[in-house]
């Protein structure tokens, strides 16, 4: 087993990149070597604002010996053609959400992944931060008794008025389930278990929609993905959730309310790392505030929780597992919004483990 920080090379140096930069480029047990992207000259650009010392194609940082982990941050699309390069390279894989544009894309990964002794985690790393780890807390102490019935809902207008190249999220593998879902479907998976049945209504609001900014301004594009999802989701021995998953709403909602036997919570937004966590009892007439405690380093937790696993040889919060079973749920919930039928769930996974109290990505642990 080696030993020090742990090699790791991103590719994609689009949007997303610099949160994760700047963030891993500030935890010890991690060193960033490679900055990869089919546009050579923005990976270098990126390389040498963040003091990456590597920077070209994919193939240039997978020749990289010391890189250990890619971080794929490349549209949808390619994920799984990207992890599957990186995975026969030698090297781990952790993922920008989905996983892949779909099950068997997905199956293909992690089958590679065991045939080659490797590991594969994903995003959304957003259920480590402070917030939904104190949701956790909660619930396995028993606050608000066994949960009984999941309300989530993420609903905007969509990303065009401010993203510069907003396109990919109306093509197969965005939409608000695959781009938003994540979080929400993560989240409750990490806090209830696996689930094992959903089923869904689907709809489009409008064929074409208009860039809103940048360059691009006024560019008209196709939605090619339902952009209204209402879910139902089973979760064996546990709650059932009901989910709406939007890009057609002027009402601008992000929450998650679990109601338990003895009481409720309202978590904070699963696309954040902090609080509001409020819990109110069966009596009680308003929310209360509960204490919120853990870290809120942002994107790239999962990352360093994979890297310090693979030091330590234990399990990785942010799995391999738990990432394909959400891209099943998405794709089930989207199956049954064609088909206006229940659709099981083959997969399964384990609610990962909280972390520790004590886990700080500031302080070196190897």
């Amino acid at each position: 087993m080696s030993n020090g920080p742990v090699g790791v090379a991103l590719v994609g140096a689009g949007n997303i990149s610099g949160q994760y930069l700047r963030n891993l480029t500030a935890f010890p047990d991690v060193r960033v070597i490679g900055v990869a992207d089919i546009d050579t000259e923005r990976a270098a650009a990126v390389a040498a604002e963040h003091g990456v010392p590597v920077s070209g194609a994919l193939a240039t940082v997978l020749a990289v010996p010391e890189v250990e982990i890619v971080v794929n941050l490349t549209v949808p699309s390619a994920h799984a053609a990207v992890a599957l390069e990186s995975l026969r390279a030698g090297k781990h894989v952790y993922g920008e959400k989905p996983m892949a544009m779909d099950v068997d894309e997905a199956t293909k990964i992690v089958t590679e992944a065991a045939n080659l002794g490797l590991r594969v985690g994903g995003a959304p790393d957003t259920f480590l931060g402070a917030g939904l780890q104190s949701a956790l807390h909660a619930l396995r102490s028993g606050l608000i008794g066994e949960p009984v019935a999941v309300t989530a809902a993420t609903q905007s207008l969509g990303p065009e008025s401010w993203h510069p190249n907003p396109e990919f999220f109306y093509q197969p593998g965005g939409g608000p389930l695959f781009d938003l879902g994540p979080y929400y479907l993560t989240a409750l998976v990490s806090l209830l278990g696996p689930v094992t049945r959903v089923a869904a209504g689907t709809r489009r609001a409008r064929l074409h929609r208009v860039v809103g900014s940048g360059p691009k301004e006024g560019k008209v594009f196709p939605v090619d993905v339902p952009t209204h999802v209402n879910a139902l989701l089973d979760f064996p021995g546990a709650a059932t959730a009901a989910a709406t998953f939007s890009f057609d709403s002027p009402i601008n909602r992000r929450t998650i309310e679990i109601i338990g036997s003895e009481g409720a919570l309202s978590l904070p937004d699963p696309n954040t790392f902090e609080g509001p966590l409020l819990a109110r009892g069966l009596h009680d007439t308003d929310w209360h505030e509960r204490p919120v405690s853990g870290t809120t380093a942002g994107r790239g937790i999962g990352v360093l929780d994979l890297a310090r696993s693979l030091r330590s040889g234990t399990p990785h919060r942010a799995s391999g597992d738990l990432a394909f079973h959400v891209l099943e749920l998405m794709s089930a919930i989207s199956e049954s919004g064609e088909r206006s039928e229940f659709r099981p769930i083959t997969s399964t996974t384990t609610s990962p483990e909280p972390l520790p109290s004590d886990w700080d990505p500031y302080a070196s642990t190897l």
